[in-house]
């Protein structure tokens, strides 16, 4: 991927603590600021994003080049481990057969993963799960 396509925003849900710790790591490995984050939850999502459906977002993980191009769900995983150069073996859930059935499970995740939360970290949803503060949040970007 070229570097002018970076920064990759990605809009994600804040009440979710899964998707909170992915977004953490993510945060953390990101050596050369190719990623951004946007909390779908924020007050101000609609008024700084009005072309991303918080709705739909909220249903199906979104994320944003900088050139505007959208991608979705698990290819949104992908390109972020990739952006930071780790877990190089999702690419595996991008080869064709792989793909349909990872996609499914994907879709079952996002809808149960307030459950799924609940049995892996003993937390179904929280208020709003912190991140660190970091220069790249979205509330700072003004």
């Amino acid at each position: 991927m070229s570097q002018s396509n970076f920064p990759l925003t990605l809009y994600f849900d804040s009440a979710c603590p899964l998707c909170v710790a992915e977004m953490d790591q993510l945060q953390a490995l990101d050596n050369d600021m190719k990623l951004k984050f946007a909390d779908i939850l924020a007050e101000d999502f609609q008024c700084r994003y009005p072309h991303i459906d918080p709705v739909a977002a909220d249903q199906y993980l979104h994320a944003e080049y900088a050139d505007g191009r959208m991608i979705y769900g698990l290819d949104v995983t992908c390109a972020a481990w990739a952006a930071v150069e780790k877990k190089r073996w999702l690419s595996v859930l991008r080869w064709p057969l792989v793909r349909m059935i990872a996609d499914l499970a994907y879709r079952f995740f996002a809808r149960h993963r307030y459950s799924i939360s609940w049995l892996v970290t003993g937390t179904r949803r929280c208020e709003r799960c912190n991140m660190p503060a970091d220069s790249r949040t979205p509330s700072d970007q003004l």
